[in-house]
């Protein structure tokens, strides 16, 4: 299948059906498109319990920031985090000063947040029964830098690995090479390029970002490929770098069938004797 927008190049004036046609048989023709593999039906169900998984999360995160908001109207501060909302509702219907009218808005809130987490915990138990049932998905959690959602939207976003020549073009497909300016005979490298799926770009930075904070504060050995990038590099480009690693290594993973090396980004700490 060939993407839409690889044919809006080969689209003359006064779009139209015909034209829209004409174009998707013209780009075929060239010898150096790429095509998109099409998902069967069980992929494509993956795929909606990610992004619905992700929408629950989104909302749970809206919510939360309007009930401390609201709160703080009130004078009744709490600190961040998801693990402050429950306390802070208990503490609000406790509180009689407050008008009856906002602590029976609170309850409301409390009620729909309650709700939703309900409703992602039943997401996440049907995305781990997913992961159990796709032996890749168990194999590329073993990756320090990806975890259980990583491991699944990896799966889920290639099914056909062998689609990409090179882990650098799987890397770029994702977004995480730079851009490539070159004019005058000379080449120059700009910021990542963001192309491709953002959400499974996301997941891998963040991911490799979680690595390299282990890293600084000691409770993991990098390897020497790390430890040199991060004596060369601010903590965030490293994080993009490594993503990009991450990303290439996921890929002949899925491509071969083999296991992890935990030697090619960590090392067990050595316990001091």
């Amino acid at each position: 299948m060939i993407q839409s927008s690889s044919c809006e190049p080969y689209v003359k004036r006064n779009k139209n059906d015909a034209r829209d046609a004409e174009a998707g048989c013209e780009a075929m023709s060239r010898p150096t498109m790429s095509f998109v593999p099409m998902k069967s039906a069980e992929e494509q169900a993956g795929l909606m319990l990610l992004g619905t998984r992700e929408r629950l999360i989104n909302t749970r995160t809206q919510l939360s920031n309007a009930i401390r908001g609201h709160a703080a109207e009130f004078g009744v501060i709490a600190a961040r985090g998801l693990d402050k909302i429950e306390p802070l509702l208990a503490r609000i219907a406790a509180d009689e000063s407050l008008p009856d009218l906002a602590r029976a808005l609170f309850a409301l809130l409390g009620a729909e947040y309650a709700q939703l987490q309900v409703r992602i915990e039943r997401a996440e138990t049907e995305l781990a029964a997913w992961r159990r049932t796709h032996a890749a998905s168990r194999r590329l959690a073993k990756v320090p830098s990806i975890g259980p959602v990583g491991s699944a939207m990896l799966v889920m976003k290639t099914p056909d690995p062998a689609a990409f020549k090179s882990g650098r073009q799987f890397a770029a497909w994702v977004g995480l090479t730079p851009k490539g300016h070159s004019t005058a005979g000379r080449q120059r490298l700009g910021v990542i390029s963001r192309a491709g799926d953002e959400a499974l770009r996301s997941t891998l930075v963040v991911g490799a970002t979680a690595v390299i904070r282990q890293v600084r504060a000691g409770r993991a050995e990098p390897s020497p490929w790390l430890a040199r990038l991060l004596a060369r590099k601010p903590p965030k480009l490293a994080a993009v770098a490594l993503a990009n690693k991450v990303a290439r290594i996921a890929w002949k993973m899925m491509l071969t069938g083999e296991d992890y090396d935990p030697n090619r980004l960590l090392r067990p700490v050595m316990q001091q004797v």
